[in-house]
């Protein structure tokens, strides 16, 4: 099964190698003749590369803060905090999962246009720090985990509930932490939809906008295509790899004890 999802992974990196010649041939080889490694460095010069990555990292950077943030204090009021109508709320917030996203687009293009944020990156980033319902269900979830004694403790020893979730919540927390920080990085930087939306200047562009600069050439030149694909997907590759165990704990829910 592992085979069977890396193919495509494996075949996008094998046409990035591969000169306009042998893409030609029929039937297609599976292993690149003569490695074409200089693909990658015409991909790179091909459009403004540099721009569009620095564009999609600062967008990604500041939504997988801004998810982090406001998830964690969203989910930290569903679960260790009492108050009327909590758990109603709760289920309503939920609910709002399915309402699909395409539903909305025209509402929130409206509001964005009036606010006067349409070719700007705020739309893109300003709706990961209202939190994320899928985001708060997975949180809450974890945050029920840690023991209410623990907390408790703490507020009869007099902290606030600042101090509660900064120094007794948080830490604990670190898990279901990475795993939202991957989901909201991983959508960011992938996101095809928002950016087309409202991002109208090339300068504003990101990579999942600037690779279709190589489909809309007349001869589609793929293996350049692959190379900016295989580069636009590598950061990903490497952001799971270096989170990946607190990417399982928190998927798992099952680093407390």
């Amino acid at each position: 099964m592992s085979a069977v999802f890396l193919a495509p992974l494996y075949w996008m990196v094998s046409t990035a190698l591969k000169g306009h010649d042998e893409l030609l041939e029929f039937p297609p080889t599976v292993f690149p003749g003569s490695p074409q490694w200089s693909n990658f460095r015409d991909a790179v010069e091909f459009i403004p590369f540099g721009t569009f990555f620095l564009n999609t990292l600062t967008i990604t950077v500041f939504s997988v803060i801004g998810a982090v943030i406001s998830n964690l204090l969203v989910a930290y009021g569903f679960s260790h905090v009492q108050w009327p109508g909590r758990d109603f709320l709760f289920y309503v917030v939920v609910a709002t999962i399915f309402i699909p996203f395409p539903v909305i687009i025209v509402p929130v293009f409206i509001l964005m246009a009036k606010l006067g944020w349409v070719d700007t990156f705020l739309p893109l980033i300003i709706p990961a720090w209202l939190g994320n319902p899928l985001y708060i269900f997975l949180l809450r979830q974890y945050l029920l985990q840690i023991p209410r004694d623990l907390t408790d403790a703490a507020r009869v020893d007099g902290a606030r509930e600042w101090q509660v979730l900064w120094r007794v919540v948080l830490p604990l927390s670190k898990p279901a932490l990475a795993v939202v920080a991957i989901f909201a990085g991983v959508f960011a930087w992938n996101d095809f939809l928002g950016p087309l939306l409202y991002l109208q200047s090339e300068d504003n562009y990101t990579l999942a906008i600037g690779l279709q600069f190589y489909r809309s050439q007349y001869d589609v030149q793929f293996n350049l295509l692959m190379a900016a694909s295989t580069l636009v997907v590598l950061p990903l590759v490497v952001l799971f790899l270096a989170f990946q165990k607190q990417f399982i704990e928190g998927a798992t829910m099952g680093s407390l004890k």
